[in-house]
């Protein structure tokens, strides 16, 4: 398959915060795997930039070590001195303008002696409080100006903090690059049943048919994670469950399961559907938002053998903090597909189970044939599409149980990624990084799709905020799937979350 697919044009691949987390366990691994896989460009050039000065051979060692310790499988020497060969470490700081127009010099003479073309790759892989400074500084001196060579800026989540920052910081980023230019990254859609979503849905004749509110009742969108905050809780504590999931990774997957088909299969048809549908979810008023949401904060317990301590305990959490580890929502999406049809999504930390799936619920059947069957024994009609804790997708049916009587019970028909093909296991970073090198955006965030899922969860934002802590639910660490309010999200309505099977 590595054959088939064309290499990159030579680039200088530039990381800011290179001898950070992100870098070390995420992006240097996925580029180690796609040398490995031969989809890097003859001529490469890793580039590390320090705020202190490092030499060429410290920075390699630095990602060496991540490489080594964060690696998804065996490592081949050779891989390694080819990937490496070439890493340099340049100085660098928004703080001093001055070092950017040293930077600027340093890569041009770098990329004449390397034969890159000009061609740069920015990866922002730092805290969001750095990518604009980084971004002026780079338009400043003239390195995100594409002049027969390519300059794409790579930024990672979140990408703003609510609707205001985000429409200020999509302002301010655009009057540096254009929209073409910028790879608003999201590592669930590196993964292979996230992309697969639309293949299930437009390749098949056989379920775009019946994608609509004529057959579908509801659709849940479930991450749950079973770690705690661990040391972030700074970070956490000002930022939230809702923050921290919903306006990225869950509306990426629902974006995918409610676009209408676009007209073409390419980055900006896909991007304007994903848009279009973020646009259509419905605005909230606070008392409907607060109705239509449940959040809660764990509390000390047990996820398997690990003990957690209380949220409130976490170092560099405020001791009467009401920032929520967990939140449930329901949205409607007014359009003519989804009219009618709730979405429920959920998520959360320190829960009983590791998991993320999208369960589309089909309609009941007319039971009026099978009316002496309690319709309670009848099993409940699911397309569940996982990413966790294995790659696959399910469907959930009913058939008859041999024997002279007509007894009906559930069956469940599985697909696993796994079963079907040898993967190579990897971070999830590989292919969106191919694709920042190939110029491909498909699988990335448009400003006006950033901003649309920032608008929908806003209202929720505003409610949580003037309620304080009235409302806030205590669950226990790894004794439950969230707070028990959370249930009645969907009892009201006569329906439930579908247990893990």
């Amino acid at each position: 398959m590595a054959d088939a697919q064309k290499k990159p044009d030579p680039c200088s691949f530039v990381i800011f915060g290179a001898t950070g987390d992100l870098a070390h366990r995420l992006v240097i691994p996925a580029l180690y795997n796609l040398a490995a896989s031969n989809l890097l460009p003859e001529k490469f050039c890793v580039v590390g930039i320090a705020r202190k000065g490092m030499s060429n051979d410290e920075m390699s060692d630095s990602l060496q070590k991540g490489l080594r310790q964060f690696a998804t499988r065996p490592i081949d020497e050779t891989v390694v001195k080819r990937l490496f060969a070439c890493v340099t470490s340049i100085e660098a700081d928004p703080r001093d303008p001055a070092s950017f127009d040293t930077m600027n010099e340093q890569l041009d003479r770098l990329e004449t002696a390397r034969g890159t073309g000009g061609n740069r790759l920015f990866y922002l892989a730092t805290p969001p409080s750095a990518f604009l400074p980084i971004s002026e500084q780079l338009g400043r001196t003239g390195m995100l100006t594409e002049n027969g060579a390519w300059r794409r800026l790579v930024v990672e989540k979140p990408f703003g903090t609510d609707l205001a920052s985000a429409k200020a910081l999509n302002a301010a980023l655009l009057k540096l690059v254009d929209e073409h230019q910028i790879y608003r990254i999201d590592h669930y859609l590196g993964k292979e049943t996230v992309q697969n979503i639309l293949v299930l849905r437009f390749a098949n004749g056989m379920f775009e048919p019946i994608w609509n509110r004529n057959h579908i009742d509801h659709v849940q969108i479930t991450v749950e994670e079973k770690l705690g905050v661990g040391h972030r809780g700074s970070f956490y504590d000002a930022t939230g469950a809702l923050r921290d999931m919903v306006p990225n990774h869950l509306f990426q997957l629902l974006s995918l399961v409610a676009m209408e088909p676009p007209a073409r299969f390419d980055a900006h048809a896909v991007r304007s559907e994903k848009a279009e549908v973020l646009s259509a979810i419905q605005l909230q008023s606070e008392q409907e938002a607060l109705n239509n949401s449940v959040r809660g904060q764990y509390r000390a317990g047990k996820v398997g053998d690990t003990e957690i301590e209380d949220y409130l305990k976490t170092e560099d959490v405020k001791p009467d903090s009401t920032t929520e580890t967990y939140a449930a929502l329901k949205l409607t999406i007014d359009n003519w597909r989804w009219a009618g049809v709730p979405f429920y999504l959920r998520t959360g930390k320190a829960l009983n189970t590791k998991r993320t799936e999208i369960a589309i619920k089909f309609k009941q059947a007319p039971i009026g044939m099978f009316r002496d069957t309690p319709v309670d024994r009848l099993s409940q009609n699911f397309l569940i599409i996982s990413t966790e804790p294995t790659e696959g997708i399910e469907l959930q049916f009913n058939t008859k149980v041999p024997g002279p009587a007509i007894d009906i019970d559930g069956v469940e028909m599985k697909f696993r990624y796994k079963d079907y093909f040898k993967a190579e296991p990897s971070t999830g970073y590989e292919t969106l990084i191919y694709d920042c090198m190939i110029g491909d955006n498909i699988l990335f965030q448009r400003a006006d799709s950033v901003e649309a899922g920032w608008q929908a969860v806003q209202p929720f934002f505003d409610a949580w905020k003037n309620a304080g802590g009235r409302g806030l639910q205590p669950y226990k660490a790894g004794s439950s799937e969230g707070p028990e309010a959370a249930n009645a999200l969907l009892t009201r309505d006569g329906r439930s979350w579908r247990k893990l099977s």
